[in-house]
């Protein structure tokens, strides 16, 4: 059974799908993909609701890049809807609520301050700084003019601070002070949140993507699969099924899990999503909306702006909150807590991996890093290269 494949992959999100597809194609190997979520696509599944709605089931998923191969290569696979994704922070005012474009910019500061007042400090920026400039908030504070440094403060508290607070689970003072330095303004009127070359959305949503991609004669997928049931890795050797497997195994999961959580288990933020569907044609102004100062949630998506889906009177949004992995049942690790504690324990399973030559640890996960989906894609498509020696 084990010997009828070259490779086996584990994982059919970006990572896993992407890899699994070129070494079928481009290499003409035999490829197992086990996935043990009963869908395709990982994280970045989307899926109709009970409504028909297009959701995205853990979380949005917005494509961006610079790097054209990686478009290029997507494109084989899917038609893109134009789409530049722009986000507003929504926070208690004077009179009521404010809106304003996250990165914070030009327009944010007549929002914030007032449209007079907002256009003289934003004179005052580009005045010292020039425009269409990112300037970091520690820039920003070390500036002598004290309105200058007033700005950051505002920036710090409105849109940095809680915000952080909630996602990550800290207090202030826990916060690394060399993120808070990085945070930009963004001394412009373009409020797109990226501004990569390529932007858009899959036109009938990722999941076709994969499919598309893992239709091969060379490809074997199980879905609905624990690999790690099946999988032994003993004393340099890797055994499928109980037999000795001598391909390449690509892995895409837990690096922990994979070695039984043998150094302890790496610490993750995970997230729960609290999907409603309304009878309106819209709930925001926007594909999504941060809560940087009050609520319990982080922010709010509302689906119909980021796929274009064209359903009259009926909407989905999706509430998203965040909190501590524990590992529990129906957990989902999202996003690697970094700093050189936790990077010297993913270490030791690094080096644990690194006694099986044909093991390959690849992906958010299996990496312990965070990756947008097209550094994904492009880590996929060089690790074939270097499978193929291509």
């Amino acid at each position: 059974m084990a010997q009828k494949y070259d490779y086996l992959v584990i994982g059919a999100g970006f990572a896993g799908a992407v890899v699994a597809g070129e070494l079928a194609r481009r290499g003409d190997k035999r490829v197992l993909v086990l996935e043990r979520r009963d869908h395709l696509g990982g994280n970045a599944y989307d899926c109709p609701d009970d409504r028909g709605i297009l959701i995205h089931k853990y979380g949005p998923h917005i494509f961006h890049t610079n790097d054209k191969r990686v478009f290029d290569y997507l494109s084989q696979y899917t038609q893109w809807r134009e789409y530049q994704h722009r986000v507003v922070a929504n926070i208690p005012g004077k009179d009521g609520r404010l809106e304003y474009p996250v990165p914070f910019n030009l327009t944010s500061l007549e929002a914030a301050f007032g449209s007079q007042e907002g256009k003289r400090l934003g004179e005052k920026l580009i005045a010292a700084y020039g425009g269409e400039k990112k300037v970091t908030i520690l820039e920003l504070r070390q500036n002598a003019d004290p309105e200058i440094a007033a700005i950051a403060d505002y920036v710090y508290e409105h849109v940095f601070v809680h915000y952080t607070m909630k996602q990550w689970g800290q207090k202030p003072e826990e916060i690394d002070p060399n993120t808070t330095a990085r945070v930009p303004v963004f001394l412009s009127r373009d409020d797109r949140y990226f501004q990569d070359t390529y932007q858009g959305m899959p036109l009938k949503g990722y999941t076709p993507i994969f499919e598309k991609i893992l239709d091969h004669p060379n490809i074997t997928v199980e879905l609905g699969c624990d690999a790690l049931k099946r999988l032994e890795l003993v004393e340099g050797a890797i055994r499928l099924d109980g037999e000795t497997f001598d391909g390449g195994v690509v892995y895409t999961g837990q690096a922990d899990e994979l070695f039984g959580f043998r150094f302890g288990p790496l610490p993750y933020r995970t997230l729960d999503f609290g999907f409603e569907t309304l009878d309106k044609d819209y709930f925001q102004s926007h594909g999504t909306v941060n809560y940087t100062v009050d609520e319990p949630y982080t922010r709010i998506t509302e689906f119909k702006h980021l796929t274009g889906q064209e359903m009259p009177g009926v909407t989905t949004i999706m509430k998203e909150f965040s909190r501590a992995y524990t590992g529990g049942e129906g957990e989902i690790p999202y996003y690697a807590i970094i700093n050189d504690e936790n990077n010297a324990l993913y270490g030791k399973y690094a080096a644990l991996s690194a006694q099986y030559p044909g093991l390959h640890l690849l992906g958010r996960l299996a990496e312990y890093k965070y990756y947008n989906m097209d550094a994904i894609a492009a880590r996929a498509l060089a690790l074939a290269d270097g499978l193929l020696g291509k």
